[in-house]
């Protein structure tokens, strides 16, 4: 049996993952070229560089919003980086930042999440989450990397709502609405099935702690959103002050993982990982996946 296994010492965001599988040999081609089939390639592009973290050679994956976006992007040129990040971080929004960000990047990317990317994306395309589910039935995915998908934002979807009090209909929400976020859902659930995954496994998740700053004020970590997504998911105690986990990275690990474990007993074939954006003191920012046979 094919396994991956999520070994999530450090958080988990959606820009880690995609990171952390094209580390472990997935098909960035085959990534690219999935993702035309939606039909917003001119809304995007996306990069991937190796990065050292806290002495550990890792795969940074980002998404670049551009076109609609430049204006923004000039805006907010001397951030250049957050602004690619930032989405990631905005996936982050809640989602990198979290992760990547620590907590003062949390907050910068909130910022620049909020601001920027609000402003962002939004002007230019606001999806609900309708408009998503649309998108990726109408692409011709795989049927494995549709129902992937279409699980991940459903799990976000319903957090959301729940939080908000709307029903998942009406949810009009820029993180599941921004670009990033978009490719990091699909891009993981196109990255699995390009591995030939039977089944998906993780260790307890790390959250971090302390404060971020979201659109309505000042929150504990995790993020509202967040917690809600990993409700029946083990999480780790965490002394770094930072949010760790974003809303993404939480939907993809409580959509697909079967079962939370130390690592498993398997032949294990091939390691990933996968950079967050910021960088800690006293541990790498990465996320590890495991990928073998049990």
């Amino acid at each position: 049996m094919r396994t991956l296994y999520f070994d999530c010492f450090s958080g988990i965001s959606g820009d880690m993952v995609i990171g952390a599988l094209l580390d472990a040999g997935a098909d960035f081609n085959k990534l690219e070229t999935e993702l035309k089939k939606l039909n917003i390639e001119a809304e995007y592009e996306l990069t991937t560089s190796k990065v050292v973290k806290n002495g550990i050679t890792s795969t940074k994956f980002d998404v670049l919003l551009k076109n609609e976006d430049h204006s923004h992007h000039h805006e907010h040129a001397h951030e250049h980086h957050h602004s690619h990040d930032h989405h990631h971080h905005h996936d982050h929004s809640h989602h990198d930042h979290a992760h990547s960000h620590g907590t003062s990047s949390g907050h910068h990317h909130d910022h620049s999440h909020h601001d920027h990317a609000h402003d962002h994306h939004h002007d230019h395309v606001h999806r609900t989450y309708q408009d998503i589910v649309k998108l990726i039935k109408t692409a011709g995915f795989s049927e494995q990397i549709e129902t992937m998908a279409l699980k991940i934002f459903e799990k976000i979807g319903k957090a959301e709502g729940k939080i908000h009090g709307m029903p998942l209909e009406k949810v009009h929400f820029h993180e599941v609405g921004a670009v990033d976020s978009i490719i990091d859902i699909i891009g993981a659930a196109i990255l699995i099935d390009d591995l030939n995954i039977d089944v998906v496994k993780s260790s307890s998740v790390a959250v971090g702690s302390g404060k971020i700053r979201i659109d309505h004020g000042v929150y504990p970590v995790p993020a509202p959103a967040t917690l809600e997504m990993l409700t029946e998911v083990p999480i780790q105690q965490s002394e770094l002050q930072a949010e760790l986990t974003t809303p993404t990275g939480a939907a993809i690990i409580a959509v697909l993982v079967e079962e939370f474990s130390t690592l498993p007993s398997m032949k294990i074939q091939t390691v990933g990982y996968g950079a967050g954006t910021k960088t800690f003191k006293d541990q790498p920012n990465v996320l590890r996946v495991m990928v073998g046979e049990e």
